[in-house]
């Protein structure tokens, strides 16, 4: 068995947490050339996490950074996560499942 990729993480956690009652959205990042040639970047900011939405139970802003068993984060995910534990919203790095429901349900 091969291990999981973050994109198969990820898409796990998006069935588990929406089945699970939360709102859950997938930050699409990443640049396109245009037919005129200019490039296009998404307008979020460098280091935000793959994974974000709002709790069903009392609608609290989460942020899940998606990470393999081997991933590490970039210094800019580093920075943008620092800035989230300082908020008062819920914000972690998830290598399964289980790792991104705690950070959703931690204080319920």
């Amino acid at each position: 068995m091969h291990p999981q990729s973050e994109q198969e993480i990820q898409n796990a956690v998006r069935v588990a947490l929406s089945s699970r009652g939360h709102k859950v959205f997938r930050a699409n990042v990443g640049k396109v050339r245009l037919p005129n040639g200019r490039w296009f970047e998404t307008g979020l900011p460098k280091g935000f996490p793959d994974l974000f939405g709002y709790r069903k139970t009392d609608g609290k802003t989460f942020f899940i950074e998606m990470k393999n068993a081997k991933g590490k984060r970039r210094p800019e995910q580093i920075q943008f996560g620092n800035m989230m534990t300082s908020q008062p919203v819920l914000y972690g790095v998830a290598r399964s499942v289980d790792d991104a429901i705690k950070i959703v349900e931690e204080t319920l």
